[in-house]
């Protein structure tokens, strides 16, 4: 089931909250009032909004200074910020809209099928904002997975290697002392020649296994002696 986005309603007036509810519910979003700056900033602390319609002429803190304290937190400095205002004071005034952040400022009386559709597009663009990272959170899951699985292989390798190595030091220790025997006793040439060629079968064993270990490199380079 998709999660409805929220959109913030701040106005002073109810009758005003009132309209925009009944403007924007066919967008089938979830329509959160506030009545003034100060409660529309507590609001935010806890709630993502797609979407600010903030009234600018408010007793106390007015909508300038609502949106100066938006764009000052980092949790809510990119929530779009529609300005509506029942003055028009000319091109400062509005200047002064954009300037506080607002993506939008809008005189009333306005169309209601304008604000909805200019709300939607906002609603639209947050929710696919939340699906991308929805997307990116579960990439980023499966691919921690696939490094936990990875890291276990590497861990068996290591273990396997290191079992190997082991053994491998013990016959070569007893094919070590065998060839210091054979050579002070002097007994047999045959087994001489014997002890040593086992010894270059294991050096070359040695070295095919050390190219096993992390960072150095393929065995394909590495050849036992005969």
């Amino acid at each position: 089931m998709v999660q409805k986005a929220k959109i913030l309603l701040v106005d002073d007036r109810p009758e005003n909250l009132l309209a925009l509810e009944a403007i924007l519910s066919a967008l089938d979003q979830t329509l959160v009032r506030a009545s003034s700056g100060e409660e529309a900033l507590k609001a935010l602390l806890t709630d993502d909004f797609a979407v600010i319609l903030l009234d600018v002429q408010m007793p106390g803190m007015d909508g300038f200074e609502t949106a100066a304290h938006i764009k000052r937190r980092e949790r809510t400095r990119d929530i779009p910020i529609i300005f509506l205002t029942a003055i028009n004071h000319g091109p400062h005034h509005t200047f002064r809209g954009y300037a506080a952040g607002a993506v939008d400022y809008i005189s009333k009386p306005f169309d209601p099928w304008v604000l909805r559709a200019k709300v939607s597009v906002f609603v639209e663009l947050y929710m696919k904002n939340c699906q991308l990272r929805e997307q990116a959170s579960l990439l980023r899951l499966q691919l921690e997975g696939g490094g936990k699985e990875a890291d276990g292989e590497a861990k068996e390798s290591a273990g396997l290697l290191a079992e190997l190595s082991a053994r491998l030091a013990a016959v070569e220790e007893q094919a070590e002392a065998l060839t210091k025997q054979l050579n002070d006793e002097s007994t047999d040439a045959a087994a001489v020649a014997t002890a040593a060629h086992l010894e270059r079968k294991l050096t070359g064993l040695r070295r095919a296994l050390d190219a096993l270990e992390p960072g150095t490199g393929s065995t394909s380079s590495v050849s036992t002696q005969n």
